[in-house]
């Protein structure tokens, strides 16, 4: 069974909810911890949600810092798929696993909605059970969730397509280019700022004005990383 380690840092908030989602997904969670330099043989990693030590300096920042991320640098340099949802998307960049950067929403204020997104690259190790150009609902919730990146970076960024999600119908935070997740060069490497952890059960949100969705959009992100690492055994 594939095993997939979350990685609990202080002040993580989605933990539970993402080795939750692991669950649900068919494959083992495994708890790590941000002081520990031991991944315990994982097969993919996740960089949870929350406020990592209080959000301190900027959002990741001492995070991107932390003993355990060591190990996920040479896990990624070796291609182990792995995803940064919110927080962790903010580990990524500050730990610089991903190109550019997350400052404060452009209206200065916590938001949360949920959000549609369009996948724009269905061939990274956490989205292969998309198309691209699907339409997806995931739940947002950030603070700090502006995309930003120098005009040279964008433009490889897009020229390479790894922009990995788009928002759509509204950009939620002033990000660049719409931008909701992108993915490293070799695409084992996504992060994104809306929580797909959060949607991974019939009956529980997302909503609609008319009526609640199924709330499985989130689903396919975590059985796209077991595919993944089952193709790369």
């Amino acid at each position: 069974m594939t095993r997939i380690g979350v990685i609990t840092f202080p002040g993580s908030l989605d933990d539970g909810d993402a080795r939750r989602a692991i669950r649900a997904a068919g494959a083992e969670p495994v708890a790590l911890w941000h002081g520990s330099h031991d991944l315990d043989g994982v097969d993919a990693v996740i960089l949870p949600g929350g406020f990592s030590y209080g959000d301190y300096l900027r959002a990741g920042a001492i995070a991107a810092h932390a003993p355990i991320m060591a190990e996920v640098k040479d896990a990624a340099a070796k291609g182990v798929p792995v995803l940064g949802i919110c927080n962790g998307f903010q580990m990524l960049v500050e730990a610089r696993l991903l190109p550019g950067g997350l400052i404060r929403n452009a209206h200065q204020q916590f938001i949360r909605r949920d959000q549609r997104l369009r996948v724009e690259n269905a061939s990274t190790a956490w989205t292969r059970e998309f198309s691209a150009g699907d339409e997806i609902v995931i739940p947002l919730k950030n603070a700090d969730g502006g995309y930003t990146a120098d005009t040279e970076t964008l433009k490889r960024l897009e020229g390479d397509g790894r922009v990995a999600f788009r928002y759509l119908g509204v950009n939620p935070n002033g990000s660049l280019n719409d931008i909701a997740g992108v993915a490293n060069e070799a695409g084992n490497v996504v992060g994104l700022m809306p929580h797909p952890e959060h949607a991974i059960e019939p009956g529980f949100g997302p909503g609609t004005p008319a009526a609640m969705r199924s709330g499985v959009d989130g689903l396919a992100f975590f059985t796209s990383a077991i595919r993944a690492t089952l193709a790369a055994a």
